[in-house]
């Protein structure tokens, strides 16, 4: 009989050989090459592996890639490293990873698996143990839980790993609750005194930021016309009658009553109905993970904030400062990185409001959305991009795919998001975009809910058609779906 106990333990015990791993290299001097995704998980994971490697004076060095390729190959083959370390990334590049099997490799990723494993590796992943990689535990817990392995005094690396989580949309149980091993995570962070879960309203800087701004930094929805504007935003505020002072002092979310609460759940929701995209107030409330050691005015308190400080970093060119400030970097590295978040938030609203400027820009086919980013959109941002328009589509039961392309690489960059409903009926997106690219000379993987790939351009289109045949025909069950 299935035992979620039995599998955990398993998966904990595969953690213990990872940290066995680390530690043989470390009392050997070995140099550890440590490479992980450039999402704010990714970062995370990077930070808290960094962290255990830095608290055992190990010889490492930490590189953020989007993508496992040739030239990065090529790099550890010249840097020779005797260890090197995938967090959040590798577990869908086994087969590339041959070519460097003199190596140790260490993959602690959750992504879903491609590729047949070699006899240097160790490969901690959830789903060789049943745990489901796209809501029970992402690549900064699967770190997590290999650094505690370490040494027990990283628990208090246990907040980064929820930011992670969160950061990687993985608050998928009741009310926003982060669930599987991601509670264990969270309990270790509640029981060390460095974390607090309430419920309330999900909204950006609901305890330091005044209600106007709080609404104009919102890009999660991404609200046209209010998100960036905060002179809107107080006019919105105005048509409700809710008060964004009290005297001289500024209200925040937290200071509003429960009927303006209310109030103000039930207008956002009639507002972007009327702009053509689906919002359900429920989305909005939820459990808040509050880190209780960070300043309160900074964006570091709330977990869902400091995933965003970290994919601005990331998805900005500078995922150097984020691994930095899940390392512990709270001056000129946390300053730099607030800079950074704020450009992103500025490049976010005006990728979303040129998104929905025109209907051609955002395409409903039969089974799928489009949003063709081409070069008007980076294609780091891309990813975050489609996260955000997937939770406000008019209709749900669709997943929606978006791409930028990369014309120096002549490739274009796809990202893909749908919702549990749909995954609970099949709908695996990982498979989908891993088969499709493969078929137009790419490559592609992830998990069911959340997945990317890479293709040459001049392939885009039949690209599309085939991720929009491969959904349909996933979805209603037909055998025999994958391309041959």
């Amino acid at each position: 009989m299935f035992s979620i106990e039995g599998e955990t333990g398993k998966f904990l015990d595969a953690t213990s050989k990872a940290a066995e791993a680390i530690l043989k290299t470390v009392k050997k001097d070995g140099f550890i090459q440590v490479f992980s995704h450039l999402d704010a998980d990714g970062l995370a994971a990077a930070g808290i592996i960094g962290k255990a490697l830095f608290r055992l004076d190990a010889r490492f060095r930490i590189r953020i890639t989007q993508w496992i390729d040739e030239k990065l190959i090529e790099e550890i083959k010249s840097e020779k490293p005797q260890l090197v370390i995938f967090t959040d990334l590798g577990s869908g590049y086994i087969d590339v990873l041959k070519e460097i099997s003199d190596f140790k490799i260490l993959i602690l990723d959750h992504h879903q698996i491609i590729g047949q494993e070699t006899e240097n590796l160790v490969h901690v992943n959830p789903h060789l143990f049943g745990i489901d990689g796209a809501k029970d535990v992402s690549g900064a817990g699967v770190a997590y839980f290999t650094a505690k392995a370490i040494d027990e005094t990283n628990i208090d690396l246990s907040p980064i790993a929820v930011v992670g989580a969160l950061g990687d949309l993985q608050d998928k149980y009741d009310q926003r609750m982060l669930g599987g091993l991601n509670k264990k995570i969270v309990d270790d962070a509640v029981k060390s005194g460095l974390l607090n879960v309430e419920k309330d309203l999900i909204f950006f800087g609901r305890e330091t930021r005044p209600i106007h701004k709080t609404l104009a930094c919102t890009t999660n929805p991404f609200i046209p016309g209010i998100s960036g504007e905060e002179d809107k935003s107080l006019a919105f505020l105005a048509s409700l009658d809710i008060k964004p002072k009290v005297g001289d002092k500024w209200r925040a979310l937290r200071d509003l009553s429960d009927e303006e609460k209310k109030r103000l759940c039930s207008a956002l929701a009639d507002y972007m109905l009327s702009k053509g995209l689906r919002f359900e107030t429920s989305d909005l409330i939820g459990h808040v993970y509050i880190l209780i050691r960070e300043e309160p005015w900074t964006p570091l308190r709330d977990a869902r904030e400091f995933a965003v400080l970290l994919n601005a970093t990331g998805r900005m060119d500078k995922p150097g400062l984020g691994v930095a400030v899940c390392m512990g970097d709270r001056s000129s590295a946390f300053d730099e990185a607030e800079k950074v978040l704020e450009e992103y938030r500025r490049t976010i609203n005006k990728c979303l409001s040129w998104v929905l400027e025109k209907p051609e820009r955002m395409k409903e086919l039969n089974n799928i959305f489009v949003v063709y980013g081409e070069n008007m959109i980076e294609d780091k941002m891309i990813g975050a991009i489609s996260s955000i328009l997937s939770m406000s589509l008019p209709n749900p039961e669709k997943p929606l795919i978006a791409y930028a392309t990369v014309e120096e690489e002549e490739l274009a960059k796809f990202s893909a998001r749908t919702v549990s409903t749909l995954t609970d009926k099949g709908l695996n997106l990982g498979e989908i975009m891993r088969v499709a690219a493969e078929k137009c000379l790419g490559n592609g993987g992830g998990h069911n809910i959340a997945a990317g790939a890479q293709v040459p351009i001049e392939n885009v289109e039949v690209f599309i058609k085939l991720v929009d045949e491969l959904v349909g025909k996933q979805l209603k069950r037909e055998k025999n779906w994958k391309l041959k």
